[in-house]
């Protein structure tokens, strides 16, 4: 099980920012709307998409192919770069289907990338567009335990898997963040511990969740682990869960990002 498997998107929708707001020292949350929202189907847990922003400077053309296939990338990249859209992956963090309305949170700390900017600087009225994916997690009804591990980046995947979890599942969440208010309220049920672990400043994204689940037992080998983030974490604790005998057809993992390529 992994990302590999999440479907590939043949829905586009071309939307319009609604609102921003900063909802914690370290996430700004902006909400998008637009009719073709009414295209796409809300499936929850970690659903995922091709968020595509406008150039920094100049125009930008929304005119994209409505697949996030290889023929649709490499048609993506046919695009001429002066009017061609960023791409990056997101996480929909809540989607009101009657009300038309998707929320994103981004993790913004520093002036550090594109979406970065982007979402510290966007005003309603400003368009983006959107490819569904789909789901990276799998719903398994066999394990009798689940783990979930992220970094910051990974903090709207992990909350969405909690909130639409049935209310007896089991388990626990560790989730690394910069500052302790960057806590958010998932609706875990009540089975499950969630940890949220503050990050030393200058210290490596993902490295205190990596060492502080490293050194955690597993209370059974019969468990679901879910782990995603800057991609020293996810390895490096897929590594360390198949030692403890967990098998790797039970870990879903995927690096969002790579600390050396900032």
């Amino acid at each position: 099980m992994s990302f590999k498997d999440a479907k590939k998107g043949e829905t586009l929708a071309v939307v319009n920012v609604v609102r921003t707001a900063r909802v914690s020292p370290n996430f700004v949350r902006v909400t998008v709307g637009g009719d073709q929202l009414a295209a796409i189907e809300k499936k929850g847990f970690d659903h995922w998409f091709r968020l595509f922003l406008p150039k920094e400077e100049g125009e930008t053309s929304f005119n994209l192919p409505n697949r996030a296939d290889m023929i649709g990338y490499l048609k993506y990249l046919r695009m001429p770069a002066a009017t061609r859209p960023y791409l990056r992956n997101y996480t929909v963090r809540d989607f009101r289907p009657g009300e038309l309305e998707l929320d994103i949170d981004f993790a913004v700390h520093g002036d550090e990338g594109i979406a970065t900017r982007w979402a510290t600087r966007t005003q309603p009225g400003d368009t983006v567009a959107i490819i569904d994916q789909g789901c990276g997690f799998d719903v398994d009804p066999a394990v009798d335990f689940h783990l979930l591990v992220a970094d910051e980046t990974g903090l709207p995947a992990v909350a969405g898997i909690l909130r639409d979890l049935t209310r007896d599942a089991i388990g626990t969440a560790f989730i690394e963040i910069v500052h302790a208010d960057d806590a958010q309220d998932t609706g875990a049920p009540d089975g499950f511990t969630v940890t949220w672990l503050v990050r030393a400043p200058g210290a490596r994204p993902g490295s205190l969740a990596l060492d502080t689940v490293s050194d955690w037992t597993p209370p059974t080998t019969n468990l679901l682990a879910y782990i995603v983030g800057e991609h020293a974490l996810p390895t490096g604790l897929r590594r360390s869960l198949v030692a403890k005998g967990i098998a790797k057809k039970s870990i879903i993992f995927s690096g969002y990002w790579r600390l050396d390529a900032h």
